[in-house]
């Protein structure tokens, strides 16, 4: 006896139901591991972690306050803004390919993409170049000084992830690299670099070897074993003493630059916050906990917001 013609239709919308439904867990699944592909970029670019993006932003953005006496252009703003974030993915590209072997015997590092072979380090260098590529598209419609600063700058970049097998103070080649975006901004807006801009310069350089010597307190054990340097590893147990004696030059240096900017009460003010985090890192640093060591180092994010709302509010109410 043949089945029923409802009973033929009802086995072809099941049958029909049952490749559609296939066909969406295949799709899902698709979509889902692109989705993961993409993810895994974002975090070789630290793009979960913009701590780093604030770190390098806030001097630039002192230098373009007070190279432009309060009064930055938008376009320079978007500029600096963009390539900041750009060039610090690509920094963090390049960093992971230069220590994607080691990384993988660091706590803190192992489940990083390249570390755990989640991107082939062609993927890796086809982004950093695609990076390098927009930072320098964006470089070429500022003036000729800046584009020369940029080049050196970019240099920088791809020295620092080497200099820490080398020398014992990869903190200071670090910090030559991240105060880059300073003199750059001083030359974009005036086309050229003065004397402020080069104090300015070598203040934040002392503040991004404070903050990396913290972070890399965090790191202090597997680096031992592995033979990588720091200045965390070079003083010991005179750490804590190396950073608070920059911490006080680092806040001179901030005093001495707001002088020569004319600044009054409202900068004085910022610095005086600033000033309470840095004795807050200490705190945070005296057992030498790993935890707390980056939590020190993460903190720096909220230094160098006080030190740019004074100078922000000084030029507000300076007008």
């Amino acid at each position: 006896m043949s089945p029923s013609r409802p009973a033929v239709e009802e086995k072809r919308i099941n049958g029909t139901l049952r490749r559609l439904k296939r066909l969406g867990t295949g799709l899902s699944g698709q979509i889902g591991a692109l989705l993961d592909y993409y993810k895994a970029y974002g975090r070789l670019m630290r793009l979960d972690r913009p701590i780093g993006i604030w770190l390098l932003l806030w001097p630039t953005l002192w230098a373009l306050w007070i190279a432009s006496e309060g009064r930055p252009s938008g376009f320079l703003f978007g500029i600096f803004v963009t390539g900041t974030v750009v060039l610090r993915s690509a920094g963090c590209i390049i960093n992971d390919v230069a220590d994607r072997k080691i990384d993988r015997h660091v706590a803190r590092t192992r489940d990083r993409p390249l570390a755990t072979g989640e991107i082939p380090v062609a993927g890796a260098l086809v982004a950093f170049f695609g990076l390098m590529f927009i930072g320098l598209a964006l470089v070429l419609m500022l003036s000729r000084t800046t584009q020369y600063l940029a080049v050196a700058g970019a240099l920088l970049t791809l020295l620092y992830p080497f200099a820490k097998r080398v020398i014992a103070t990869p903190q200071f080649v670090l910090g030559v690299a991240f105060s880059w975006g300073v003199p750059m901004a001083y030359a974009a807006e005036l086309g050229y670099v003065p004397r402020a801009g080069w104090l300015l310069f070598v203040v934040t350089m002392v503040w991004v070897v404070v903050y990396d010597t913290e972070y890399a307190m965090t790191d202090r054990p597997d680096d031992v074993k592995l033979g990588v340097n720091s200045t965390a590893i070079l003083f010991g147990d005179l750490d804590r003493a190396f950073i608070g004696g920059l911490q006080l030059l680092l806040l001179l240096g901030l005093i001495l630059v707001g002088r020569s900017a004319g600044f009054g009460s409202w900068y004085l003010l910022g610095l005086f916050a600033a000033a309470i985090l840095m004795l807050y890192q200490q705190l945070l640093i005296r057992d030498r906990k790993p935890e707390r060591c980056f939590a020190a180092f993460l903190n720096n994010g909220w230094l160098g917001a006080c030190v740019f709302f004074g100078i922000l509010l000084d030029y507000v109410f300076q007008a």
